[in-house]
This record gives structure tokens, sequence and C-alpha cells, in this order.
């Protein structure tokens, strides 16, 4: 196949949920998914999929509210899926900040302390439970994803671009096949490859940034019941990851302007002392049991908010992502205003 209607760069979460939007909308539209490697090999597989129903800005909430609906929904249709249910806790030292920034339907509640005796509550904070929280293995929801989509998607996987040319009246890709590959709009999807020479003049005045992102493995199972908890102040979470069998502490990392294709050299004596001295503060019992994990990266937009913009004057091409380090959490909203911009209705094709 080397022309579609509408040809989506990038097979992680994202790219895969847009791919499914513009499919449900305008089932006769064709299709295609590219990826230099296969389906949900980048970032998606290093995400720590946590959804909580949150959101700094009234856009992020509304889309907060939109994508935890459509997980429901995806999960009511097909209980296989890996997502996952969880608990809520939340500490904060800045309760009016909670009431802005929750959605109504995550029902916080105070709360003494946290359930399962793991965590200490410092002096000043107060803590609250909520529901509304899942976490995903994103990479094998996203090959879930690809797979119910093949029937009706082209998927070119393994397949590099290596340019990307709008026109007046449809998109050429160059391919590392050879091929040119002809659309006629095309969605940008590259999770934190946002340097990629293919893009990048079209994607540089986003003023999008890339940042290292860490998070570390507590070794020790779960029990059945815990919840996710999550740092306020520290913009940090601890997670159990059941299907692993192990606990998962994600922090903020602060170190910017990193390439994914450089990330290769594991966690650093820095990183584990960072960590730890964040981790120290509330569960001082699981620092000794946090001696590695996951480094990757991530896209961030100057107002972090997610980023669905056009890149060229006839918005033949739609940048998606720059989510923030919430790319599975906010990915189903991304996609429906992906498919906004493009002007996909339902029940509607789209034309060149």
């Amino acid at each position: 196949m080397t022309d579609a209607d509408i040809a989506v760069i990038g097979g992680g979460v994202i790219g895969c949920l847009v791919a499914r939007e513009l499919t449900t909308r305008a089932p006769q539209s064709r299709v295609a998914v590219i990826d230099r490697d296969v389906v949900a090999c980048g970032a998606t597989r290093r995400s720590a999929g946590l959804h909580f129903p949150r959101g700094a800005t009234p856009r992020v909430r509304e889309m907060a509210d939109l994508s935890q609906t459509s997980y429901e929904e995806l999960l009511g249709d097909d209980p296989s899926l890996p997502i996952h249910p969880l608990a809520l806790s939340v500490l904060s030292s800045n309760a009016p900040g909670i009431g802005r920034t929750y959605l109504g339907r995550a029902g916080l509640t105070p709360a003494r302390d946290v359930p399962g005796g793991l965590i200490t509550v410092p002096r000043g904070t107060s803590v609250w439970t909520g529901r509304g929280c899942h976490y995903a293995d994103v990479g094998a929801l996203t090959e879930a994803l690809a797979r119910h989509l093949r029937p009706r998607v082209a998927f070119r996987e393994g397949t590099r671009v290596t340019a990307v040319e709008p026109g007046p009246t449809a998109v050429t890709l160059r391919l590392s096949t050879g091929e040119a590959f002809t659309a006629s709009q095309a969605v940008l999807a590259p999770g934190p490859w946002l340097a990629d020479p293919a893009w990048r003049s079209l994607v540089e005045p986003l003023g999008a940034r890339v940042k290292k992102v860490i998070a570390l493995h507590v070794e020790g199972v779960p029990e059945a019941h815990a919840g996710a908890v999550v740092f306020e102040d520290e913009d940090a979470f601890l997670l159990p990851l059941h299907h692993r069998g192990h606990w998962l502490f994600s922090y903020t990392c602060q170190e910017w302007d990193v390439e994914p294709d450089d990330i290769a050299e594991g966690i650093s004596a820095a990183d584990l002392a960072e960590a730890h001295a964040c981790l120290e503060r509330y569960a001082p019992g699981l620092a000794a049991r946090a001696t590695s994990g996951r480094v990757f990266c991530d896209a961030y937009s100057p107002t972090r908010e997610p980023l669905v913009r056009a890149l060229d004057d006839s918005a033949r091409v739609v940048f998606a992502g720059a989510a923030n380090g919430s790319g599975y959490r906010l990915a189903p909203a991304i996609a429906a205003e992906t498919a906004d911009l493009l002007r996909i209705l339902p029940g509607q094709r789209k034309s060149a």
C-alpha cells in the first residue's frame, strides 16, 4: 500500500488510538499506520500506564474526563484488555489545589492515612482517597488495539519515514524502502522523536522539548488490594504493577533536551540518589528495594497541555502529542481532538 486517505506516523498508543478514532468515525476511510519499529516499541513500551481523573487546566480536565470514559468503554467491551482498576490515594499540602485539579468523578474523600501502612504522611500533608484510577500494560494494550485495527488499517512496520512533504492537495511521505507514500492528510504522532530530520523543521515552531523520564522498580509483590498513591507536592507517584509483581515509583527528573536514541546508559548513581531522596520522604522502607527501573524520555509542550496542531498552512499535516508525561492518560482525548482538526465527523469520509 503506497497511498491512503490519512497516514498516521507513529505506532504508539497515541498513533493507534488516532487510527481507531478515524476508522470509527469514517469506516470507509483508508488509514495507514507507519512506524520505524514494530507497534508499541517506543515510549509506549516503557509507559507506567497510570490514569487518574486530574487536570491542571480546564482543557486537560476535559481531556482526562473523556479519556477515562473511553477507557472504561474499552474495558467494558473487552474485559480481557490489560486495564486494571485501582484504588487511589492522593497526598498534598495544598488542599485548595486538590479541589481545583481533580474531577468530581474522582470522589475524593479526606482520610487519615494511606491504606496498607507503607506510606508515612509528612506533617502538614493531607490525604484523600478516591476512585476512577487504573493502570494499563500500555504496550500490550496498544498491541491489542492494533490487532483489532488490522482488518481495516494498513500497518507499515519497520519502515522509517525519511521526509514529510506537504503539498496543496496531498502529503508525500518518503520511506526508507525507497517508496513515495501519498496521503490526503498525515498525522504525526512521534512521541519523543521530535528532532527526527524527516519532520524537525515542521515541529520546531511548536516549541516542544524532550525530557528524561525515570521510574524505579521497587522489588516486593504488592498486596492484592494495593492502590496507586499520588504525591502532589513532588509530582511523583507509587504504583503497584500487579501484572509484573513489583511496585513502580515515578518521580520528576529535570534533565532536558535529551535524544530518545541516546538513552541507553541505564540508571545512573545520580538518578538513584535523586529518586531515593523523594521516595524516602514518604516510604523509607521501600527505598532500599528500589535499585533498578526504566529510563526513557517524553515530549513536553510550553503550556504543559498536549499539542494537537496543524503544521502547514493547508492543514495537511497535524501533530498529535507532547502530552507532558500523560500520553497514555490523555491519549483517547488527543485522538478525538486530532479527528476534529482533520474535520472527520461521525459517518463522514475524508476526501482530498
